[in-house]
């Protein structure tokens, strides 16, 4: 298939990058998915001592010295958000929003999910608590849409999803300016909880409440057991052997995602490592053919 990619990279850190500059050493077809930044974790960094070579440098030089070397490689990042993954025998079909992207083998570097799932999240999802505005918003035509937003693109989901439903909220987790369209009402507050009966209705906060018909809870990254699924988990990590395998053959991970510490340079070596084992894979592949 023409559009389908040898490696598929979710995530634009140390790992990710480290894994498309190896795939792409060894002449793979790759295509990276991340953001702008690279690593809102990165960039936030006001000193970096234990990177080898790179002593005392700043998290912002960092992720400059990172865009050199994947301009130098012609490795470009798309801001494309993957919201499912599913592994479809010979391939791995990665959806965002209305696009689908086809891989043959997957790097997972998405960075580890701090925060612990909202109370009812889990239960709900599915029955009106989603991670993809765009792929679920007609669902609720005429409807109480709630976004609870933790970056740029969640402003730009929260406007889609208002010319669709009858009624939204927008609940922000993150500070900056909201360039929201006038119907979108701002609710300032601290999600604690998801209620409902059969399907979520009632979105609880510290200071109040919100009756919905929907909750969209649009973060960084998916978790990876509901971005993946029948992904094994090590509590909130994945789990992998020293190839950086995972369960499902042609998937692998690297970084802070499959464990501590959690260090850049760990990260990057972890990344080379999940990549190598990923073009051995394919070239197994190709030799078994």
């Amino acid at each position: 298939m023409e559009n389908r990619y040898d490696i598929a990279i979710v995530g634009s850190g140390p790992a990710g990058l480290s894994a498309a500059i190896n795939a792409k050493i060894r002449n793979k077809n790759i295509i990276v998915f991340g953001n702008k930044e690279l690593s809102n974790k990165l960039v936030k960094a006001p000193k970096v001592d234990n990177y080898l070579g790179l002593y005392g440098v700043t998290g912002e030089k960092l992720k400059e010295q990172f865009i050199a070397h994947i301009d130098s490689m012609n490795i470009d990042i798309n801001l494309d958000r993957i919201n499912n993954i599913y592994a479809m025998g010979e391939y791995f079909a990665l959806m965002a929003n209305e696009k689908t992207y086809e891989a043959t083998s997957v790097i997972l570097a998405t960075g580890i999910e701090f925060s612990k799932p909202l109370k009812g999240e889990l239960e709900y999802l599915g029955k009106g608590v989603g991670y993809c505005a765009t792929c679920d918003a007609p669902l609720y035509k005429g409807k109480i849409a709630t976004v609870i937003g933790y970056n740029e693109e969640a402003v730009e989901e929260a406007n889609f999803i208002s010319e669709i439903v009858g009624k939204i909220y927008f609940v922000p987790m993150f500070k900056g300016e909201l360039k929201l369209k006038p119907e979108v009402e701002v609710v300032s507050g601290i999600p604690v909880e998801i209620q409902g009966q059969d399907k979520a209705q009632k979105l609880i906060l510290k200071n109040g409440e919100i009756n919905t018909d929907a909750v969209f809870i649009l973060k960084d990254s998916v978790r990876p057991e509901q971005l993946v699924p029948g992904l094994e988990m090590d509590d909130m990590h994945i789990k992998v052997n020293r190839k950086m395998e995972t369960n499902l053959e042609g998937l692998y991970a690297a970084g802070d995602i499959i464990g501590r510490p959690y260090q850049y340079i760990k990260a990057a070596g972890e990344g080379q490592v999940a990549a190598l084992n990923a073009v051995s894979y394919l070239d197994s592949r190709n030799v078994n053919k």
